[in-house]
C-alpha cells in the first residue's frame, strides 16, 4: 500500500496513464546522457542516434509481425488516429467513415471534422448495451457506401469490450473498406499479429504500457498511399516531419519489450486482481452491477471494470470527491473528459435513463496494485454506499 503525507494512496486508473517501470526510466535517462545527437545529422553523433532509433522501430514491428517500415512514430495514439483518418479522407478518396459513438473522442470529433470539411458521409454503427458492433448492421452499412473506412477501437477505454478485429477486417476486405483501429488500450496488454489481421492503420500510445508520455506509433500498412500529417523535414520517411523525440522512442521500445516478455505473467496476476476485485464487490455491495458486462473476463479486457453503484442520484455527485479523499485514485470515464459535466458519450449511448442517474466508476489495474489495495477500495465504497 502507497502513503502520500501519511494517507493511504491507491492508484486505479491506470487505463489514463501508467507509471514508468524502473527500467525504462533508466533506460531513457542512458540516452538523454548519452545519444543527444539528431538522427537526421550525418556525422557520428547524428548516426548513433539514428541507428538507435531505427533498431527501436525494427523491435516494435516485430511485436507485431510486420515491417519496419511500417511503424510510424508519433507524440501518441490522438495523432496516429488524426493521421490515418485525415489522410484516408484527404487522400485516398474515403467518401464514407464508419465508426461507433463509443469511441475516443481522437477518432469522434476528428471523423465530425471531416465532415465538416470534406462533407463526407458519417455513419454510426449500431451497438448493444454490453457495447458491442451490430455486425449486421456494420455489414449493411458497407454495402451501402462507395469508398468507405471502418474505425472502430479494439478495446473501448471506458467499459473494456473487446472487438473482434478479425471480423471486421475481413468484412472490410469484402467489401474492399479501409480498416482503421485505435488498440491504444490493447497494444502492450494483448498480442496483435498483424501478418494476420485486415488492419490497414492502428494507433498506439507508451504511456498505456508504463511507458513515456508524449510518444506512440502509427502502424501504416504498405501500399495504402497515406500522406503526412505534418509537414516539414524528411523524418519518418517524409510520414511525420520533425525531429524524432529520441529518448521516448527508446522508452516505449523498452516498456513494450518488458511488457510482451511479461505477458502471459502479467495478465494472469492482473486477471486475478480484476476477478478479486469484481467477487469482493459483489459480496459486500449486493446490488452492485458492472456495466456493459465489463466484469466478464471473456468480454472484456482483464485490465479494467466499470462498476455501477446503487446510489441515489443526489449522492452521486460525492462519490469521486469521497474516492479522492480517501486517497483512490479513479476515473468517471475518459481522462480526456477531466473535468467535464458532461455525462460520458459511452455509457450514453449504453444504459437506460435509470442507469445513468447512478453513479459509474471505472477502476482500471495493473501489476503494481496489489490484492490489499483492492481490499481497502471496496471498504472505502462499502462505507460510501452504507452511509
Amino acid at each position: 500500500m502507497q502513503y502520500f503525507y501519511g494517507m493511504k494512496a491507491v492508484y486505479l486508473d491506470n487505463a489514463a496513464t501508467t507509471a514508468l517501470r524502473p527500467e525504462v526510466i533508466a533506460r531513457m535517462a542512458e540516452v538523454l546522457s548519452n545519444n543527444y545527437g539528431n538522427a537526421s545529422s550525418t556525422h557520428s553523433f547524428g548516426r548513433a542516434s539514428k541507428a538507435l532509433l531505427e533498431q527501436c522501430r525494427k523491435n516494435i514491428a516485430a511485436h507485431f509481425k510486420v515491417s519496419a517500415g511500417e511503424i510510424v512514430f508519433t507524440s501518441g495514439g490522438t495523432e496516429a488516429d488524426n493521421l490515418a483518418l485525415r489522410s484516408a479522407v484527404r487522400d485516398l478518396g474515403v467518401t464514407d467513415i464508419i465508426t461507433s459513438r463509443i469511441e475516443h473522442h481522437a477518432v469522434l470529433h476528428t471523423a465530425e471534422q471531416l465532415q465538416h470539411e470534406y462533407n463526407i458521409d458519417l455513419h454510426f454503427v449500431d451497438i448493444d448495451e454490453t457495447a458491442q458492433v451490430d455486425f449486421k448492421n456494420l455489414e449493411q452499412l458497407l454495402e451501402q457506401s462507395d469508398k468507405a473506412l471502418v474505425s472502430l477501437m479494439h478495446i473501448n477505454n471506458e467499459v473494456g469490450t473487446i472487438l473482434d478485429l478479425k471480423r471486421v477486417g475481413d468484412l472490410c476486405r469484402t467489401y474492399g473498406a479501409l480498416f482503421h483501429s485505435d488498440t491504444v488500450q490493447s497494444v502492450g496488454h494483448f498480442n496483435l499479429d498483424l501478418s494476420q489481421l485486415h488492419v490497414d492503420f492502428l494507433a498506439a500510445s507508451a504511456h498505456k504500457f508504463h511507458g513515456p508520455k508524449g510518444v506512440g506509433f502509427c502502424f501504416v500498412r504498405k501500399g495504402t498511399g497515406l500522406k503526412p500529417l505534418i509537414f516539414g523535414g524528411e523524418q519518418e520517411r517524409g510520414f511525420r516531419a520533425g525531429t524524432e523525440s529520441l529518448h521516448n522512442i527508446v522508452g516505449m521500445d523498452e516498456a513494450l519489450n518488458i511488457a510482451y516478455k511479461n505477458l502471459e505473467t502479467e495478465k494472469a496476476y492482473v486477471s486475478e486482481l480484476k476477478s478479486y476485485f469484481v467477487e469482493t464487490l459483489k459480496a459486500k455491495i449486493p446490488d452492485v452491477y458492472f456495466n456493459a458486462k465489463s466484469d466478464d473476463l471473456d468480454h472484456a479486457t482483464y485490465t479494467l471494470v466499470n462498476v455501477g453503484l446503487p446510489i441515489a442520484p443526489e449522492k452521486a455527485a460525492l462519490l469521486q470527491f469521497q474516492l479522492d479523499l480517501k486517497g483512490v485514485a479513479c476515473s468517471k470515464g475518459s481522462a480526456c473528459q477531466s473535468g467535464s459535466a458532461q455525462q460520458s458519450h459511452v455509457l450514453t449511448a449504453i444504459l437506460d435513463d435509470e442507469h445513468l442517474q447512478r453513479p459509474s466508476v471505472r477502476f482500471s489495474f495493473s501489476q503494481f496494485n496489489t490484492k490489499d489495495e483492492l481490499t481497502y477500495v471496496v471498504e472505502v465504497l462499502e462505507e460510501f454506499v452504507n452511509s
